[in-house]
Formats: C-alpha cells, sequence, structure tokens
C-alpha cells in the first residue's frame, strides 16, 4: 500500500538565477508542481508514494519522469501525452526569497488528464489521497480530479487538501473561489496559506477561516503563517505552533514541504482524521515546519527536500 498518492501538476519551475556574463536573465530548470513536491518530501522522509498526472512527450517530461522515478516515486500513473507539452513556471525571486510566477500552459500537458486515464488501482491502494487546486483550473483535468476523489471517497482514503492559488491562471478570484472551495466537501486534512483564508473561507483572519473548513466537514485544517510558523485547529481548539528561524535562500516548496512532514507524521501516528487532537496536531506541525526550516535554505522545491536524519537533527 502506498502511504500517499498525489493527483495533479508536474512541471518545471526556471528559477532566477542571476544574469548572465551579457547582463541577460538566467533561469534554473528545476522540477516542481506541488503535489509531486509533496510526494518527494515524504519519500525521503521514509514513506511510499505515488503520483498522478500528466506530462508531454518532450524533454521536459521525460525529465520530470526520470526526477520523480530517482526519488522512489511511482509512477505507474503518470501519464506521456505526444500532443501536449510539458507545463512550465518561470519563477522570479525577490531578494528576500519571495516568488512571482509565469506560466506557460496554454494549455499545459497537466491541464489534459482525462477521467478515463486514471489508475484506480493505484488509488485505491493508497492510505491517503492528495490533490491540490491547480488540476481545478481547466477540462479534463478538473473532471478527472472529481473522479479520482470519488473513487478514494469509495475506497476509504484518508482525504489531503492544499488549495494553491495562482492568479493568473484563473478567469478572477471569484472563480477561484468557487472552484478551490467545491473540494472541500471530500476533505479530512486542509492545508491553506495565510493569504488563501479569505479565498476558502471568506475570513482572512486564520482562526476564522479555519473554523469555517472545520465546520464543512474537515478534521483538522491548518493554515501556515509563513515565518510565524502554523496555526493548527481541530474540534477541540486552535493553536500556533512557532517556525524554526532560518535566512532563507528560495521559499519555493516551502508550504508543500511543511504539508509533506505533516502528512508523514499523520501517517507515522497510525491515527484515524477523526481521532486528532490538537496536541496531536501540534506535533505533526512542527514536524512539518522542521521540515520547511530546511527545504528554504536551498535553491529550488524538489531538490532541496530534507532527510529524515537531517529533519530528526533538528528536532532533538
Amino acid at each position: 500500500m502506498f502511504s500517499v498518492t498525489a493527483l495533479g501538476e508536474l512541471l518545471i519551475d526556471f528559477t532566477d538565477a542571476g544574469t548572465s556574463a551579457g547582463g541577460q536573465k538566467l533561469f534554473e530548470r528545476n522540477p516542481g508542481g506541488a503535489p509531486a513536491n509533496v510526494l518527494v518530501a515524504l519519500e525521503r522522509l521514509g514513506m511510499s508514494t505515488a503520483f498522478i498526472g500528466k506530462v508531454g512527450c518532450d524533454m521536459h517530461g521525460e525529465f520530470l519522469r526520470a526526477t520523480l522515478i530517482a526519488n522512489d516515486v511511482n509512477c505507474d500513473g503518470l501519464v506521456s501525452d505526444p500532443d501536449y507539452f510539458t507545463t512550465l513556471a518561470f519563477v522570479a525571486l525577490s531578494e528576500d526569497g519571495e516568488r512571482t510566477f509565469s506560466f506557460a500552459r496554454k494549455p499545459g500537458a497537466d491541464t489534459q488528464l482525462r477521467p478515463e486515464e486514471l489508475d484506480r488501482s493505484i488509488i485505491e491502494d493508497s492510505r491517503v489521497f492528495h490533490v491540490g487546486s491547480l488540476s481545478l483550473t481547466d477540462e479534463p483535468v478538473r473532471s478527472a480530479t472529481v473522479a479520482a476523489l470519488e473513487m478514494a471517497k469509495a475506497a476509504g482514503c484518508i482525504m489531503s487538501y492544499d488549495p494553491n492559488y495562482r492568479a493568473s491562471l484563473w478567469a478572477g478570484p471569484e472563480v477561484a473561489a468557487e472552484q478551490m472551495r467545491s473540494l472541500v466537501r471530500y476533505m479530512d486534512l486542509i492545508k491553506i496559506s495565510g493569504e488563501e483564508c479569505e479565498l476558502m473561507s471568506g475570513h482572512s483572519d486564520p482562526s476564522e477561516a479555519a473554523q469555517t473548513l472545520l465546520a464543512q466537514g474537515a478534521k483538522v485544517v491548518c493554515v501556515t503563517l509563513d515565518a510565524e510558523g502554523a496555526l493548527v485547529a481541530t474540534e477541540d481548539g486552535t493553536a500556533t505552533v512557532p517556525s524554526f528561524k532560518v535566512d532563507a535562500v528560495d521559499t519555493t516548496g516551502a508550504g508543500d514541504s511543511f504539508w509533506g512532514g505533516f502528512l508523514c507524521a499523520f501517517v507515522d501516528s497510525k491515527l484515524e482524521p477523526a481521532d486528532i487532537t490538537l496536541e496531536d496536531a501540534k506535533s505533526f506541525a512542527r514536524f512539518g515546519n522542521a521540515v520547511a526550516s530546511l527545504c528554504v535554505r536551498k535553491r529550488g522545491a524538489i531538490p532541496a527536500m530534507p532527510t529524515l536524519a537531517e529533519v530528526e537533527r533538528i528536532l532533538v
């Protein structure tokens, strides 16, 4: 059985890498895509994972498949399509490590996954099934995402969601909010960022946003608060778990590494979502914060994910 299976985007992050001798901006090719980032984080921490998605039959798609395989992620559910180009994201970094995105995705291969291409056996053989929200921006992948969620729910999987808002990929915030909120009803475990609180709940306050999502059926809600750490909420309360202080080099993948760490600690606990106490959630979030603090010390997302031994050293 897979500890965690994820469906969604697998793409290239072309990350700002300074300027050339001729004064032109340089970009470094890094493998990325939030669901894939989460899986590699989990693999580095000792979990078994599988990925479901689509890339193009091109140099970037081949590189991404090879990267996941090299990180022991099962790719039996990764489709290579000769008709679409692998999705690209160009990531500019500010001096403090924050990012802005420009996507080559009109359409990108990740948006073209069809329901009939889903590998049901992988989904049904998973303890946790995880999705993001970039697979809701376009058809046919939106329908594939919902079909996969229905399969996972029917199979008794624990459901995990990390909505990931990228304004340039939506017609507007209202459309994004409608689609991103539409998956909440399936979910046991939800992670959002502070910036996504209003979009996902109608409340800008992280605590109010978390309570709104709990009221819709989630068992645990986490709100990542950048340098402040993470807010966690369960039916028995809300708490903030402080971050590990670090000088960030690149925040790409920070939230994904946090959620990979959180899910790892959850799976290790062998608890059911309904049995997670606030103290449990705080413990899972502390582990996630440790993973994220190591990730942001390096460039890129997948290349920066830490090993279990590295995380355990800073948790001592």
